[in-house]
């Protein structure tokens, strides 16, 4: 049966469960992402991203509710040739080089795009002759993309794509992918790297509790949390003992020898401070999507960002 290109967003879950045991590694997730959007999915270990992206791919089943890939099943839409996916633990094939491999990978594609052209995005035109089990893990990483991409697929699905990728292989990735998005594909990707999430999605999405908790853009996620942070030296200070209790302070981090301080109202934190002494090294910032993703998925927090719908 010919599959229809134009039906149904590229990514559409309705009330998905997953359960293992007594676990709910998913617990009612709703998420749509319509075609050409570049996502990121956000969460802590064990909030249930894993295992949305296995239920994504069709490698697992939900205990209730409903996946679809562009208005079909899963595993329908994988056999037709539209995803591509770039998981953390693939393995490195021994005994062939660069251009065998993923010559082979798309002759199992219905319509894949020209190898010379993958091995282009992915930066590999002059690794093509070298034996895939002799490369660097940052080439190899490379490897697993053009992989993920020579079958031309309309989704892609990327879990940590820029790891082991020195500063310049990452701004040449996303280079890449804002280019296959420009030709009307989806990505959906998964990063530890927050920044990388802020810089190159249009779309963040955080998972937590098996629910999004939050949908929008990286500032609209910022925005919500509407918070600042002060940051200072915790040399020559007692332990921080106490600060979480000063006026405006929503957490306390401590992180490389600095206390991080986020606030709702960053004039009386930083006046309590000063009144308990000498202060070194202040600072006071705009939340970043990282301070917004430790208070979206802190224990006590409550969802805070309204969902977007697809292409909003």
């Amino acid at each position: 049966m010919t599959e229809t290109r134009g039906a149904g967003p590229a990514v559409a879950f309705a009330g998905v469960v997953r359960t293992f045991g007594d676990v709910r590694a998913v617990a009612g997730l709703d998420l749509t992402i319509g075609r050409g959007e570049r996502v990121a999915l956000l969460g802590r270990n064990g909030a249930g991203k894993s295992t949305s992206i296995s239920l994504l791919l069709g490698l697992d089943e939900p205990t209730a509710g409903q996946v679809r890939l562009f208005g079909a099943a899963p595993q329908r839409a994988v056999r037709a040739g539209r995803v591509g996916a770039m998981l953390q633990d693939a393995k490195p094939v021994p005994r062939v080089t660069v251009r065998e491999l993923v010559t082979f990978v798309a002759s199992t594609y219905p319509k894949p795009m020209p190898v010379d052209e993958a091995l282009a995005l992915a930066g590999l035109g002059e690794l093509a002759g070298r034996r895939v089990d002799r490369l660097s893990g940052g080439q190899a990483q490379r490897v697993n993309f053009a992989v993920a991409l020579v079958g031309d697929p309309d989704l892609l699905v990327l879990d940590e794509p820029t790891a082991a990728l020195d500063v310049a292989a990452r701004r040449s990735f996303w280079e890449s992918m804002r280019a296959f998005t420009g030709r009307g594909k989806t990505v959906l990707f998964s990063t530890h790297y927050l920044e990388e999430a802020d810089q190159n999605a249009d779309r963040v999405v955080v998972i937590d509790r098996g629910r999004v908790v939050a949908d929008g853009t990286g500032t609209d996620i910022k925005q919500a949390v509407g918070a600042s942070v002060v940051s200072f030296d915790l040399q020559g200070r007692p332990e921080p003992a106490g600060l979480a209790s000063l006026p405006g302070v929503l957490s306390v981090a401590v992180v490389d020898g600095r206390v991080r301080l986020r606030t709702a109202d960053s004039d009386a934190t930083v006046h309590a401070l000063a009144q308990q002494g000498p202060v070194r090294g202040l600072e006071v910032t705009s939340a970043g999507l990282e301070d917004a993703f430790l208070a979206l998925t802190a224990p006590t927090a409550a969802p805070s960002v309204p969902t977007q719908k697809a292409g909003s």
